[in-house]
């Protein structure tokens, strides 16, 4: 008896439905990108594993998916060697490639490989799948999708506010209310230094980052645990507590951190930024949050994170300005700002809040029902005009019982069936039925095109 077939665990298959609902949200994603001048980009899902190991930790190098070495992977291993009670120097043996782990390591060399092809600043977006070999769970996934948009090559804060302003168009395109939250890593860096801790800046903002997740109280033990003195975790909780509008609180941090010159550098960025985004009438409730934190090794100035406000789930899109994304690749000091959207993460909150288009699964948007053999072959030369004319339409290959055919209009949503028999044949006619109101008529396939392409 044949094994069951089955898909690796952290892996989906998508059917008709899911992947017309998933197409719909790269479809405005990309959409959008191309509108504010960003040009597409793609990158092999197989990297050199020297492109892709040391960029993301010790925790990531693990979860890189490694590929053998095609052949004989085993030719050049000396099976008394200590390389094989050794891992790392096993895998370096057998294993010369990998999966991407994510868009940003693969983009930063295909910058440094196309350098001379490329205009700076260089204005990217990428939508393609990356691979994890984490534990699968609820809302993560082995494989899953990460739409990017970067420029590379600018200081310039009205990049910050380009994206603000995609992030607004993409969400008010898909329906979802959402809130931009937003802060700078140099007022985390002037935090640090102002209560003496400049080094312990890992430490402090891991920790504040996980307020909303696990309370005031254990944030306070969390920064005791890892040797902060009690009077300097006092010293923060007016950045951790800080309310009031976005104004409020920049006025909170020049007074706080008026002798830490990275600090003040980092709130003047963030007025900057406010401040364009407000002339600009970007509409999205964008609010300054002192606990954010998001890649502290990665980020050096503004960061970002967007939170859907009608459904309870993480960050949906998050990103920030990094300073030398190129670095480890022999290219120093190229500046840049991006953010990710999370196309899963979307998927779920438009899922939860019913928020598709009604017309989303009419790929087909007339179907030719016939009675017979000649009605059929009227039906291939009527399905030509209609394609021709641009109305996505098929026929049913045989004439089968009607009742089949129009379950198959069902099952598939079609809203309008041509329904030929021997006295539409004969006056040359089709009966459209509309599959919502069940209202019918007969129509020229002139007519017909004229109605379904209003």
């Amino acid at each position: 008896m044949a094994s069951k077939p089955s898909i690796p665990k952290g892996t989906r298959d998508f059917a008709p439905l899911e992947m017309a609902r998933r197409n719909y949200i790269f479809n405005t994603i990309k959409d959008v990108f191309k509108l504010y001048g960003f040009q597409q980009i793609e990158t092999p899902a197989v990297e050199n594993l020297s492109t892709l190991m040391g960029k993301y930790g010790d925790e990531g190098d693990k979860l890189l998916f490694k590929i053998l070495n095609s052949g004989d992977f085993l030719s050049n291993i000396d099976l008394d060697d200590e390389v094989n009670r050794n891992a790392v120097k096993l895998t370096t043996k057998i294993s010369e490639k990998g999966l991407r782990y994510d868009l940003t390591v693969p983009f930063a060399r295909f910058v440094v490989m196309n350098r001379d092809k490329i205009s700076l600043p260089f204005k990217r977006f990428q939508i393609q799948p990356v691979w994890r070999a984490d534990r699968p769970q609820k809302g993560r996934y082995r494989e899953f999708y990460q739409c990017d948009v970067d420029v590379v090559g600018s200081d310039s804060l009205l990049n910050e506010v380009e994206l603000i302003q995609i992030v607004d168009e993409v969400y008010r395109r898909l329906g979802i209310n959402v809130c931009l939250k937003l802060n700078n890593r140099k007022i985390l860096s002037g935090m640090a230094e102002v209560i003496g801790e400049p080094e312990r800046i890992v430490d402090i903002t891991v920790a504040i980052d996980k307020l909303d997740k696990i309370g005031l109280d254990n944030v306070n033990a969390e920064l005791l645990s890892k040797g902060i003195s009690e009077d300097k975790v006092k010293l923060l909780q007016p950045f951790i507590l800080a309310k009031g509008s976005n104004n409020e609180k920049l006025s909170l941090l020049r007074d706080a951190l008026k002798d830490s010159e990275i600090g003040l550098k980092g709130v003047d960025e963030c007025e900057q930024i406010l401040s364009l985004v407000e002339k600009l009438g970007v509409q999205t409730l964008v609010e300054l949050d002192l606990t954010l934190a998001r890649g502290l090794n990665y980020y050096t100035g503004a960061i970002f994170e967007v939170k859907a406000l009608d459904v309870q789930i993480g960050s949906i899109t998050g990103g920030g300005r990094y300073d030398n994304l190129t670095g480890v690749f022999g290219m120093p000091g190229l500046s840049g700002v991006g953010i990710s959207f999370g196309a899963d993460r979307i998927y779920d909150v438009l899922n939860q809040l019913n928020l598709y288009p009604e017309e989303l699964m009419h790929s087909t948007k007339l179907l030719f029902a016939t009675f017979g053999n000649d009605e059929l072959i009227f039906a291939l030369d009527c399905l030509k005009k209609v394609r021709a004319a641009g109305i996505p339409a098929e026929v049913y290959p045989e004439p089968v019982k009607i009742k089949k055919q129009m379950a198959y209009a069902d099952s598939k949503g079609v809203p309008f069936v041509a329904i030929i028999g021997d006295s539409e044949l004969k006056e040359q006619k089709l009966t459209c039925k509309n599959m919502v109101t069940g209202e019918q008529m007969a129509l020229s396939i002139d007519e017909v095109i004229a109605n379904l392409s209003k």
